[in-house]
């Protein structure tokens, strides 16, 4: 029977252009065997997680022993995080201090043994690693559908470099985009005035405003790690201008952070159903 190789390693390159997995046939053809196609049975299904797992993987291969890591929150971060216990429970980084941006990151890395600190020991980050739940052609992301926007924000604005990882699901053409959740923490007080302040800013984008629920059918408010609720903006239209509908968002009194990182991600690495790619300003 002919035999095949998968050939895996051109998921391991640092090249912007997309990753591809190809089998490499051996020995196919014989006098009596007609050619057959490859490509109808080579690559397996990724699933969502596989994807995830794969930018992860590659984004921790930029994580240097010695280094002040910013660990962040959500499905695709988790990976990162269990990579680099992994690895440093194998001995393959060492010296490596946390900043986590949830409890949630907090116990899951001090589960897998990672030193941890805060951002008040070491208010200068080497690097960050994060999902995001939306990224648009300028690399600018929507996060916090997970409720960690205002720690996230804050570690990945102390990091020299901050690194997204996605799987393709969450490339926009414009934020918004996905009509999807755009989170806004807002304290407690007076949080329906605002809630509704918030939806009037974006009314001709066919915004609506929710408050942010516990869920599985619960009316009870969800409570952000800092004791804040979030008001979640559904756009049916993406937003135009994001630095400006950030400016507007910041400036209402009891806003304390909005889901719109602007600017601050250095790299986006992309797993989609034909490779891996890394996308740079």
């Amino acid at each position: 029977m002919a035999s095949l190789s998968l050939n895996l390693s051109s998921l391991h390159h640092t090249s912007t252009n997309p990753l591809i997995l190809r089998c490499t046939p051996l020995n196919l053809r014989t006098p009596s065997q007609k050619p057959f196609s490859i490509r109808s049975q080579a690559a397996p299904v990724l699933s969502q997680d596989d994807l995830k797992k794969l930018a992860a993987d590659k984004a921790v291969e930029s994580v240097k022993s010695g280094m002040i890591l910013g660990l962040g929150t959500g499905s695709t971060a988790a990976f990162v995080v269990d990579k680099i216990g992994q690895l440093l429970s194998t001995g393959q980084l060492s010296n490596i201090v946390g900043i986590p941006t949830s409890k949630r990151t907090q116990e899951q890395a001090a589960s897998l043994n990672i030193p941890l600190s805060t951002l008040d020991l070491h208010p200068r980050i080497d690097l960050a690693i994060d999902g995001a739940d939306e990224v648009d052609p300028n690399l600018d992301l929507v996060k916090g559908r997970g409720g960690a926007l205002l720690r996230e924000k804050m570690v990945e604005a102390a990091s020299s470099s901050f690194i997204v990882v996605a799987d393709e699901s969450k490339l926009v053409s414009g934020l918004g985009g996905s009509g999807l959740a755009m989170p806004v923490e807002v304290v407690q007080f007076c949080w329906k005035y605002n809630l509704i302040r918030l939806q009037g800013l974006f009314k001709e984008l066919g915004c609506e405003a929710k408050l942010r629920l516990v869920g599985d059918g619960s009316e009870k408010p969800y409570v952000t790690d800092n004791g804040n609720y979030i008001v979640d903006l559904y756009f049916k239209n993406p937003i135009k201008d994001g630095f400006g509908a950030g400016k507007e968002i910041s400036a209402l009194e009891g806003v304390v952070e909005h889901g719109l990182f602007l600017g601050m991600a250095t790299s986006v690495i992309i797993a989609g159903k034909t490779g891996i790619e890394a996308m740079t300003k």
